[in-house]
């Protein structure tokens, strides 16, 4: 048997884990008055009885269990194999079956958060054949045991957000685990599976999911198409309270817009006019509650009560399950705001990687590298994404970023027009300056750098907006902090269907996009043949790059005006979903790549950090594990000019989560923050040499002079 660095690390501490899935040794985190295992009393001296939590619609609920064969909970039949392989074919495409829907969500979003290539880490270092050694044991890794799906709502119909509990046959109800899996980005239900909801499924945990009001709500205007909790679709009217995501639009606007704009779509997270991310802490803790209701319904004996409502007793109180919240970037963010918002009844402890999260810092508060002051961190996404749409197309040009990853479907020639037009429109407007195309880009590279970039991430300017996803994401986050209605056009955005050739809008698509939205979609255009169109110019609107020869530069600039200028409802916004980094002392760990050019480290993870130390002071139990080389979007490392310069962040998400489970089930210190420093696997880009052990130095317990301090609001980073 093959030791790979999570084996060496890490084999002599996870025998407690082993010891605690067989039932043997080990005994769960427990109440004094209700050790686990013994029904709570109540009901005149009755076992009380497992009560559905009141935001759980009853109606929506549904289990289904699976083999582990035929189908599973973690490749939905696919096996490792599979997942690496094409997508999941569909009978009908014009009807797919839900669980058709099911195996491709697990399929796309499985691979949305992992490096699949094949000399990356996938089947070597992480995948469903890897066990909780680091060791290829498992074969095809699929996982039998039980779904449960249902919404969450307050009783309007219009949040509906997904649930879901994964409970493994493995699971030992004499140590009982729960992982969240909060969905990443904007994504669906599935959206963490690999990022969180793997491992928890492999230690016999419970992984509570959840949407976060977000996810693959989508409405298809002009048939009146909306998407279900399962992913099939039908008309909004018959849908009713059951639709994921319905516009709220009248009939008379929505026919006047439908007519004017042909062929658009209403996202959930962008158009819900709730502004869902201000509950993204209450639906991690809502999934977590969930979990607790699932596992008292399954592992907890009959009770003797009237109550026809639940013929299940209580076995796990509050506090009686080990509880860790994980996930990545959103999900991350989720994590952190629900356990700030946790007093201590549901949640043990937190890891979490590249969390979005939006930091009130206090006034002494402060971010340092290599002695150098960060003077912009902390900054909201509000800000820093909105700046990073205007400026980053001319940025690509400056002469630090040469040289960068092409992730663009594009023609190079256009590709390279549009820069140059931008850098031209930032000038004139007196964004930038220069008198020529290369100074006018330097100046816009220094300028994201004073906002708070690393240099790091200088070559992953142009890929974060040639691949959209700085454009997606401030589009859709201004329309959620303004709570805009899709009909409001908000600075000429709209979401649609575009041509191939052209760009135009409103093209009417050949199969809609919305038969296989739930299992392709991300929740953000461009998803699933669904492109982020501006609507001024030309007539009819077309792809936001193409619109115009500087890529709809004023509608840029009008999406970072509604932050500048003091838009009061995104100000509103933006304190309704800031968090103080308070974790009430739980122990928890952040991870994130230094290079990250989507949220950069100096508004999330060292800002939390800053905060934090003033917040927690020595009741802290927070470490943040930084990694060189390390960037957002682990998908990205198959793709040459990734492959050789940068290092999969998703390992030291799984160390980090092996670490916590270490220290919580065997007491071990964790390790104090610190840069891992790592080394990028080189060669010819699209052509670098396999991962390897020496690519991958270990979280170590002294890091000498890699640690990273924080103290009074004062974070130091080593160069």
């Amino acid at each position: 048997m093959r030791d790979t660095p999570f084996a060496v690390r890490h084999k002599f501490a996870l025998l407690g884990a082993a010891l605690a899935l067989s039932g043997a040794a080990l005994v769960p985190i427990a109440r004094a008055d209700n050790p686990a295992g013994n029904l709570n009393s109540g009901n005149n001296g009755h076992a009380a009885p497992n009560r559905l939590p009141s935001f759980v619609v009853a109606g929506s609920l549904r289990t289904t269990s699976y083999d582990g064969v035929s189908d599973d909970l973690l490749t939905a039949g696919l096996g490792k194999t599979g997942l690496a392989g094409a997508a999941p074919s569909i009978a009908n495409p014009a009807a797919p079956t839900a669980a058709e829907l099911r195996r491709l969500a697990i399929w796309s979003n499985y691979r949305a958060l992992v490096d699949m290539s094949a000399n990356g880490g996938y089947g070597r270092f992480w995948g469903p054949n890897v066990d909780v050694y680091g060791d290829d044991t498992l074969g095809e890794g699929k996982i039998a045991g039980t779904e449960y799906l249902a919404y969450a709502d307050e009783g309007s119909g219009r949040q509906n957000v997904s649930l879901l509990v994964q409970v493994p046959a493995s699971f030992n109800p004499a140590s009982p685990c729960i992982v969240t899996a909060t969905s990443s980005g904007s994504r669906g239900v599935y959206g963490a599976i690999s990022a969180a909801g793997e491992w928890g499924l492999k230690r016999g945990c419970a992984v509570a999911y959840t949407d976060k009001g977000s996810g693959n709500g989508a409405h298809e205007l002009m048939t009146g198409t909306v998407t279900l909790i399962d992913g099939l679709t039908a008309d909004a009217a018959t849908a009713g309270r059951n639709s994921l995501f319905t516009a709220n639009v009248p009939a008379a606007g929505l026919a006047a817009y439908n007519q004017q704009y042909p062929n658009r779509y209403a996202f959930k997270h962008a158009h819900s006019q709730q502004n869902p991310e201000q509950d993204w802490g209450k639906d991690t803790l809502e999934a977590v509650q969930f979990a607790y209701w699932v596992l008292n319904q399954q592992f907890a004996p009959s009770a003797d009560t009237s109550n026809t409502a639940s013929n299940h007793g209580v076995r796990y109180a509050p506090g009686d399950i080990t509880t860790i919240a994980a996930s990545v970037s959103n999900g991350g963010g989720a994590s952190l705001a629900a356990a700030e918002q946790d007093p201590g009844k549901w949640i043990t402890a937190v890891v979490v990687g590249e969390p979005q999260i939006n930091v009130r810092m206090p006034g002494n508060a402060q971010v340092s590298e290599g002695g150098q002051r960060i003077a912009a961190a902390g900054r909201p996404l509000a800000d820093y994404m909105t700046l990073a749409n205007l400026l980053q197309p001319c940025a690509a040009l400056a002469q630090s970023a040469a040289g960068a990853p092409y992730l663009t479907a594009l023609p190079a020639a256009t590709t390279a027009a549009i820069r140059q037009a931008r850098c031209a429109a930032l000038a004139s407007a007196g964004y930038v300056h220069g008198s020529d195309t290369q100074t006018q880009a330097n100046d816009a590279l220094a300028r994201l750098h004073d906002a708070g970039y690393e240099a790091d991430s200088d070559l992953l300017q142009a890929p974060m907006w040639d691949s959209q996803a700085v454009p997606a994401v401030a589009v859709t986050y201004a329309n959620a902090y303004t709570r805009s209605s899709v009909a409001d056009n908000l600075c000429g955005f709209s979401f649609g269907t575009t041509s191939a050739s052209t760009g135009a809008a409103g093209v009417t698509p050949a199969v809609s996009p919305m038969r296989t939205v739930f299992g392709l979609g991300n929740g953000v255009p461009p998803t699933n043949g669904v492109n982020l169109v501006y609507n001024v110019t030309p007539a009819g609107g077309a792809d936001h790059r193409l619109a115009t020869p500087d890529a709809s530069f004023a509608g840029a600039v009008c999406m970072r005006a509604l932050w500048t200028n003091g838009d009061p409802r995104m100000r509103q916004s933006v304190q309704a979903i800031s968090v103080n980094a308070n974790l009430h002392g739980k122990p928890a760990i952040i991870v994130q790549g230094r290079s990250d050019a989507l949220v950069p480290i100096n508004h999330a993870s060292r800002a939390y950090l800053a905060a934090n130390s003033v917040r927690e002071g020595s009741r802290s139990q927070l470490s943040l594990y930084e990694v060189m080389n390390g960037q957002h979007f682990d998908a990205f490392l198959g793709v040459p000019g990734f492959d050789n310069r940068f290092v999969p962040v998703h390992y030291y998400n799984i160390e980090a989560l092996n670490l916590m489970w270490d220290h919580l089930k065997n007491g071990t210190p964790l390790p104090p923050s610190q840069v891992v420093r790592t080394i990028p696997r080189g060669g010819n880009p699209g052509a670098a040499p396999a991962l390897a052990v020496t690519n991958l130095p270990a979280i170590v317990a002294n890091p000498g002079s890699n640690a990273i301090s924080a103290r009074d609001g004062v974070v130091n980073v080593p160069h």
